[in-house]
């Protein structure tokens, strides 16, 4: 557990920092308020043992400050107050202020490993709280069967990307596509063998649009899409006909389609550079729609290549 100890006297940050690391602990010093807060958002501390009579910034304003920062951040990190004070108003004063238990000085070594353990426990809590949001938000955003993004974060992050454009003047290109002749596959093959299709499709294309800020999502069944910020007509192009060259690589033996022997796709691409003031929803609706519209083409000129919506 990583310990934050600001305290402006020299003799008790030797005494404390003794008690910390024979507990087993790390310590960082700092010797006022103002260092505290600016040390706290560099080192993100387990626990904070704060004295209240210090220099420049006193523990009361730089827990305030402390706890501001943490519900900015949506976190937590437990305070403890360290005084000769010990009047019930300081006491008051001092968990008000953000604090979450209190200490009288000088510190007992027993009672400071006490709490040094219960504070430990808590960050186990925390950190086992924090696997359990990310792992929430992770299913939240994922579709369940191939890994990759699914239909409502997709709707979330074309939504943001068509508003950034709309502000910067940048563009935004859309690659829908379709595995051809996928209900044949499913009928004659078997549900799981559909499956492990899509997971396949869905890899490889993720492979393939690898750059930051592109989103690979399963739009529905069998058909995916492709998000590409900051991208125009030409770059998308080449990046849908890199993706279905690579599916058409793989090489899934599929006998009962139309087109080959093996798993293809069809892509429709779209790119729109909205205005500012421009309707966020309808820009959407737009370019999802010229996307569709060249994913159509592509299926009635033969299947497994790429057309670009004008």
């Amino acid at each position: 557990m990583k310990v934050l100890l600001a305290e402006d006297s020299k003799t008790n940050q030797i005494l404390i920092r003794a008690y910390i690391e024979e507990a087993g602990h790390e310590i960082v010093i700092v010797k006022d308020g103002q260092e505290a807060v600016e040390r706290f958002q560099y080192e993100r501390p387990d626990l904070v043992l704060m004295d209240i009579i210090m220099p420049i910034k006193d523990g009361i304003e730089a827990a305030h400050e402390i706890r501001v920062l943490c519900e900015q951040e949506g976190d937590w990190v437990p305070i403890i107050f360290l005084s000769a004070m010990t009047e019930s108003k300081d006491i008051v004063r001092a968990i008000d202020a953000g604090g979450d238990d209190y200490l009288t000085k000088p510190v007992e070594a027993v009672v400071l490993n006490a709490k040094l353990r219960a504070m430990q426990r808590i960050a186990n809590m925390r950190q086992q709280l924090k696997q359990a949001n990310r792992e929430l938000l992770r299913m939240t955003v994922r579709d369940g069967l191939t890994g990759i993004a699914n239909r409502r974060h997709f709707d979330e992050v074309i939504a943001k990307e068509v508003k950034r454009a709309s502000r910067t003047g940048g563009s935004v290109s859309l690659v829908m596509c379709d595995i051809d002749y996928f209900k044949p596959y499913n009928d004659n093959y078997g549900h799981q063998s559909g499956d492990d299709c899509l997971k396949y499709v869905a890899r490889t294309m993720a492979k393939v649009s690898k750059r930051p800020g592109d989103l690979v999502a399963r739009y529905g069944g069998e058909e995916f899409a492709i998000i590409l910020p900051e991208t125009d007509v030409g770059g998308a192009h080449a990046i849908a006909e890199n993706v279905r060259s690579a599916i058409d690589e793989l090489n899934l033996s599929h006998n009962y389609s139309d087109v080959a022997d093996h798993v293809t796709i069809s892509s429709g691409v779209a790119t729109i550079s909205p205005h500012k003031g421009d309707d966020v929803a309808e820009t959407v609706k737009r370019l999802i729609k010229q996307a569709d519209k060249g994913l159509y083409q592509s299926k009635d000129q033969g299947r497994n290549q790429v057309v670009v919506s004008a």
